[in-house]
């Protein structure tokens, strides 16, 4: 089981931005010295919700600064980006980094960002589809010929091909059920999220669905890993931990209900646009506290938690979402060492491991 850290850079009021972007550099370099197996900024745009806009520069400056720690992305939203670009600045960074690079990529769901781009979401599939074959020529060909509906390449050379060969890590992230079997098509490593309110269910059929389309296109269907995202807290009391988790949690639920996407292919299946409506009226963390969306409590209650959701879910990466809403750094770096001293060991040993 590896662990790895989500890091939104959400902004509330209170805060400034250079703030924010110094405590989420300072709780991403903690992870390395804590054990953390990777760490995953997200790209957003526009709004208080997340203002990392770049994810690769984000991590550029992280490699300068760590040895060990693997440099994910969570997600790249592909279709704000020319996929060109996005092969040669990861393939920079993952020589920069020597060789830790971790590719997330995904289609986005905020109907806001794709009008910021001028981009129509209802195509986000088919562009999403091209980008990632073009990267894939990108890193693995010396010339890159593709034409499509969305994009055209005609011979060109693209440098630096990546350290890792033949190409670093690529994960898919997936929402909607269909995006299962795409992500197994695709080739791609697994990336879901019970944070977002994927069931258990709904994840155990997603997965048969994502090793079938491995299976379909030649690959084997075992080969693929699979990575959950939960919103993990711990503390040294469930009290504390309840007290510390409590706004921060219901200030994303109220702000996310105002950028999801409301209709359409990006959120068939996404539960979790409808509690996030109902939490903007009246936000309440109890109703998620026994819930698989988050984990949050004392160490013993955490570890037992993760363990059964590791089972229930089938998955094999673990990434927590510990910083939520502007939390004090000081809280955060608490439950981190919490998840490095005894979290991380308890459901290693729990599996096995």
């Amino acid at each position: 089981m590896e662990f790895g850290m989500l890091h939104l850079f959400e902004n509330p009021i209170g805060k400034t931005e250079g703030q924010v972007i110094k405590e989420q550099m300072e709780l991403m370099m903690a992870a390395e010295s804590l054990g953390f197996d990777s760490t995953w900024p997200a790209e957003h745009h526009f709004s208080e919700y997340g203002f990392c806009a770049s994810p690769q520069l984000t991590l550029a400056a992280l490699a300068t600064k760590t040895k060990r720690i693997k440099l994910g992305t969570g997600v790249v939203v592909l279709p704000f980006h020319h996929p060109i670009r996005v092969a040669e600045d990861f393939a920079f960074l993952d020589h920069l980094s020597d060789g830790r690079v971790i590719l997330g990529l995904g289609r986005g769901y905020q109907p806001g960002e794709y009008r910021g781009f001028g981009v129509d979401q209802e195509r986000s599939r088919e562009i999403f589809q091209e980008g990632v074959s073009i990267i894939r020529q990108a890193w693995t060909q010396d010339r890159v010929n593709f034409q499509g509906k969305h994009y055209r390449v005609d011979d060109i050379e693209v440098r630096p091909h990546p350290y890792q060969k033949p190409t670093p890590p690529m994960y898919c992230a997936v929402l909607s059920p269909d995006s299962f079997a795409a992500a197994g098509e695709s080739g791609m490593n697994l990336m879901m999220s019970a944070a977002f309110g994927l069931s258990a269910e709904n994840a155990k059929k997603g997965i048969v669905a994502y090793k079938e389309g491995r299976r379909r296109v030649g690959l084997d269907p075992e080969g693929g890993r699979i990575a959950c995202l939960f919103m993990c807290y711990p503390g040294d009391t469930t009290e504390k931990a309840h007290k510390d988790f409590k706004d921060p949690v219901e200030w994303y639920y109220r702000t996310s209900a105002k950028y999801v996407a409301p209709k359409g292919d990006a959120v068939k299946g996404y539960e979790m646009y409808k509690k996030s409506q109902s939490f903007a009226q009246e936000a309440q963390f109890e109703q998620l506290v026994d819930t698989n969306v988050m984990i949050c409590g004392d160490v013993d209650h955490c570890v037992e938690k993760l363990v059964g959701l590791t089972k229930v879910y089938g998955f094999d990466e673990l990434l927590v979402w510990t910083r939520l809403g502007g939390m004090e750094t000081k809280n955060v770096l608490r439950a981190m060492e919490l998840l490095s001293d005894r979290v991380m060991p308890g459901v290693r040993k729990a599996l096995g491991q």
